[in-house]
């Protein structure tokens, strides 16, 4: 963020917070947002936003669920506006009919949302707001709709116009390195010389999206390590006595970490454009980097194997049933039954090997017997792969993982 926007943001902070210490509206929370949906000035459009965003910040869960029901119930669309409105416009095509019809499709809901975003940090607390109502809807579905219209408005804030890649290594913020450490989802950090080892040599890399709106927040992040071959293990790739070597004398990037950081933005993708602006980035700085891929979990894997007797498995026979598993175990509606897998081939990626033995942390030996996967992204084959695998589901691999899974017995 530019030296005048922080200026600004620090005058409206101070700014909201006085108007905040100085009044303390007491009216309801159903009239403080009928207030705002109505209010015209911006002023007291964004001191309205700001007793709310406040007064959500102190709720209590039964309080959260009552202002979920609020807006679920209360600022719903109106069936009878929505068919007149359509029938108005098919019976009159133009701007005006169009128009009405579009409002009346809109849920106030979604304009209340928008108008608590005037405050400056509001967005990390409507994200915050998001998570409160993703963990209520396990056991109160009919809230479901809601979640619609944010992930609806969430989809366009945070779309891949608005976010910055920024590299993350050891000299980065301490308050961004501790989010790191926090945020790990597949290898866990374990210290601050783990994260040293993986932020500063030479020969690894880390980046992350961030959001002009949250800019002390990542969103996403990836942790690559700068290769001589494809890795097996994650361990040796992740140990403390590794030979390092120049980053220039890699010719492999290897995505071996990806971590969603935002609960509340849960649906909404990045991996995709994460992954594919740093290959970008890496082929223009390191142009003998020629191979990208992921060392991958099976996270799905010992689930799907189900009874079977994980610990008399041989290594052999580990591999060729993730194999099996990668290509041929899926969903009634014909996707993998992985979930890395459907990321990873919905990018575009192919099957390209498995590792037995690749992960023996206790996390790995429990979700995969220890197997992991490396998924190949051929710049030159993307597309089609993408293409292959959304339109007619085809798990794209390579001879050797084809190979490793015709050996097993299908199972019943």
């Amino acid at each position: 963020m530019s030296y005048f926007g922080d200026l600004i943001s620090t005058v409206f902070d101070r700014r909201y917070r006085k108007v905040r210490s100085d009044e303390v509206d007491k009216r309801t929370t159903s009239d403080l947002c009928e207030a705002l949906l109505s209010s015209h000035g911006e002023v007291s459009g964004v001191t309205l936003a700001r007793n709310l965003l406040d007064r959500y910040g102190s709720m209590s869960s039964v309080e959260k669920t009552a202002f979920f029901e609020f807006m679920m119930h209360e600022l719903e669309i109106d069936p009878d506006a929505v068919l007149s409105s359509l029938k108005a416009y098919s019976e009159k095509p133009g701007k005006g009919s169009y128009r009405a019809f579009a409002a009346a499709c809109e849920p106030r809901r979604q304009e209340l949302a928008r108008r608590l975003n005037q405050v400056p940090g509001a967005t990390g607390q409507l994200v915050a707001m998001r998570k409160d109502l993703l963990g209520m809807m396990r056991e109160r579905p009919d809230l479901e709709p809601l979640d619609v219209d944010f992930k609806h408005l969430f989809s366009s804030w945070f779309n891949r116009g608005f976010l910055v890649l920024r590299p993350i290594n050891w000299e980065s913020p301490a308050e961004i390195l501790e989010k790191i450490i926090a945020y790990e989802a597949v290898h866990a950090i374990d210290s601050w010389d783990d994260l040293r080892r993986r932020l500063k040599p030479s020969d690894r890399r880390c980046f992350g999206f961030f959001h002009p709106a949250m800019a002390d927040e990542p969103l996403i992040f990836v942790e690559v390590a700068l290769t001589k071959g494809i890795p097996n293990s994650v361990q040796r790739l992740l140990a403390d006595e590794r030979e390092e070597i120049e980053a220039e004398d890699a010719d492999t990037a290897v995505f071996y970490s990806i971590s969603n950081c935002q609960a509340g933005l849960a649906g909404i993708s990045f991996g995709n454009s994460l992954i594919k602006q740093v290959v970008s980035d890496l082929s223009k700085e390191l142009p003998e980097l020629k191979t990208f891929v992921t060392l991958s979990p099976i996270p799905g894997l010992n689930r799907w194997l189900g009874g079977s007797d994980l610990e008399a498995l041989k290594s052999a026979e580990n591999q060729a049933l993730a194999a099996h598993y990668l290509l041929e175990a899926k969903r009634p509606d014909g996707m993998p039954f992985d979930p890395v897998a459907r990321f990873h081939l919905g990018n575009g990626a192919l099957v390209h090997a498995v590792h037995a033995d690749a992960d023996v942390s206790e996390n790995g030996l429990r979700q995969s017997n220890g197997t992991m996967v490396n998924y190949l992204y051929d710049l030159n084959q993307i597309s089609q792969n993408h293409e292959h695998f959304v339109g007619e589901k085809t798990v794209v691999a390579s001879d050797a993982v084809k190979a490793l899974s015709a050996s097993v017995t299908p199972r019943d």
